[in-house]
């Protein structure tokens, strides 16, 4: 019988953490455990330790771990070309592309970027935005050359690069790279005047700032804490950017490829009245573990903005890559996963309700992207305390912990999980203060 409370005491774990430590620079903390391999759900420590996986590598294994499909399509195209850098083009980049054009049901002419990670896909999203911006410039000769500005929302986030943090709103991650990049602006989420007034913002004669070239924003706030904005102020947000001749940037780099029940969030009616976007990024799932994002835009107009020699990246779009994530939507798409992604979804959240936790005070989110907020803040503990149980979750506030199974995840493995959560202590330390 698997004993979960000897974790990192045992020898080995201990020592490659040890040797994790001394060779690897500390941005990440301590890792909770030394993982060896996973199948399906579950995954399993370098001592043999086995765990109900319900974080997916934070949303990335959306098939879950060691899928046959995946294995045989990475397996066959790393026997062929792995690499050919964008001198060159190979197929499943360009099969990939079409397939992603079609979930996203993108009008004629969109076209889509590839890159390794979201941070990037969000950096891809922020250029285009200035792009656009040149533009609305030079329409507007009254703003006197003030570059166009980029509205990003409170509680937001786009990514750690320098780019992509600037759109970032948590300032403890911020403040020490200040100042970074200029000309992106925060609006309070929800809050449609906010909004409004930063627009307006544009007509203020030589007192004006320049206009505002796009809005970024995430329709559930993933990082800080599965948070879904109101789809009325979502549809608001697309009527003045298209009132105003702004570009509306969706982050679809945690909801996207079939987490929150549509292989896109903005498709979902309860979180956007059915609204078109100018522009998402995606990356996390799409791949099924292999690093991978990338930026679909909308439109030929928008999609002529980047001409060549005007973005890059010397990984985009690798036929390795580009086969993992062939494989991973198509399993997404033949064994219905994103009707298992909603129906698994509502489960997890009416059994979490049901459970009586008292440490638990409500479960919000979408799909296979949840979080259950606690009536004291003791997140971290709970997912310590769950990993001696055989359950990975994680703490994305004091008060909130994630929940984020593959989408392969069965009825029963959400039972399960439940049953663990359930019995959460009371009097579990609290968080530190930040």
């Amino acid at each position: 019988m698997t004993d979960y409370t000897q974790g990192a005491h045992d020898t080995r774990d201990a020592e490659d953490i040890d040797e994790y430590e001394h060779v690897h620079l500390n941005v990440f903390g301590t890792p909770l455990r030394v993982l060896d391999h996973g199948e399906g759900c579950r995954v399993w420590d370098v001592d043999g330790n086995e765990y109900l996986d319900f974080l997916a590598g934070i949303a990335v294994n959306s098939i879950g771990y060691a899928h046959p499909r995946w294995v045989a399509a990475v397996t066959e195209q790393a026997g062929k070309i792995a690499h050919s850098s964008n001198y060159f083009a190979t197929e499943p980049q360009i099969h990939l592309a079409e397939k992603l054009l079609k979930y996203a049901q993108a009008p004629e002419g969109s076209k889509v970027y590839f890159c390794n990670s979201g941070a990037e896909a969000n950096e891809a999203a922020l250029k285009l935005a200035k792009l656009h911006g040149r533009t609305l410039c030079g329409a507007l000769p009254s703003i006197g050359g003030r570059p166009a500005r980029i509205l990003a929302l409170t509680n937001g986030f786009h990514g750690r690069t320098l780019g992509a943090l600037s759109a970032t709103w948590k300032p403890a991650i911020r403040k020490p790279f200040e100042p970074l990049v200029p000309g992106i602006e925060f609006v309070d989420a929800n809050d449609i005047e906010a909004l409004r007034s930063a627009f307006a913002e544009n007509n203020q004669g030589k007192h004006g700032k320049g206009p505002v070239a796009a809005v970024i924003l995430e329709l559930i706030q993933g990082e800080a804490g599965v948070l879904p904005l109101q789809a009325d102020y979502v549809r608001d947000v697309r009527r003045m950017c298209t009132e105003n001749g702004a570009l509306m940037i969706i982050d679809e780099v945690q909801t996207g490829i079939g987490r929150t029940g549509s292989w896109f969030a903005f498709q979902r009616e309860d979180l956007t009245h059915g609204i078109i976007p100018d522009a998402v990024s995606f990356a996390k799932g799409v791949a099924g573990g292999f690093p991978m994002g990338g930026l679909i835009v909308f439109g030929a107009k928008n999609a002529a903005l980047f001409t060549p020699g005007s973005h890059g990246s010397t990984f985009a779009g690798n036929p390795l890559g580009a086969a993992a994530a062939l494989a991973t939507v198509g399993v997404i798409e033949d064994e219905h996963l994103i009707e298992n992604a909603e129906q698994r979804g509502e489960q997890l959240r009416t059994e979490i309700s049901n459970c009586g936790n008292p440490v638990f005070s409500t479960v919000r989110g979408r799909g296979l992207l949840n979080a259950v907020t606690l009536n004291r803040p003791c997140a971290h503990a709970i997912v310590e305390w769950a990993l001696t149980q055989g359950l990975i979750v994680n703490a994305v506030r004091p008060d909130a912990v994630r929940l984020a199974p593959p989408l392969i995840v069965s009825a029963e493995e959400i039972s399960e999980a439940v049953s663990i959560l359930a019995k959460v202590p009371a009097d579990l330390p609290l968080d530190p203060a930040n």
